[in-house]
């Protein structure tokens, strides 16, 4: 995301901001992990007009072809164990893939 408004200003910034004693980043910063992807996937569902079903959780697994399966890259170091690296199909990282449109949900 790109964030606007930092309060933090000066060649000192980046060391405030990573002791946490700044607010704001000025410019881009990386945000992630399930508190960005649990809201994407919800509204996704959503969209999908799927959230009253029981068996919503299984669908993608039977739609993967609305997927974009993430084949490459890693994160961390786990001996190429499939929690840490992507590869085809299910994998630790990406799961099925990301979402093409509302197909698999």
């Amino acid at each position: 995301m790109y964030d606007t408004c930092s309060s933090c200003g000066g060649a000192c910034c980046d060391f405030l901001l990573a002791l946490g004693l700044a607010q704001g980043a000025d410019g881009w910063v990386q945000v992630g992990g399930t508190s960005a992807s649990s809201p994407i996937i919800a509204s996704v569902y959503a969209l999908a007009g799927n959230t009253s079903s029981v068996t919503a959780g299984s669908y993608p697994y039977a739609h993967t072809s609305a997927l974009n399966d993430v084949t490459s890259g890693s994160n961390g170091s786990c001996g190429g164990s499939y929690l840490c690296t992507a590869g085809t199909g299910y994998d630790g990282r990406t799961g099925l893939g990301t979402p093409n449109g509302t197909g698999a949900f």
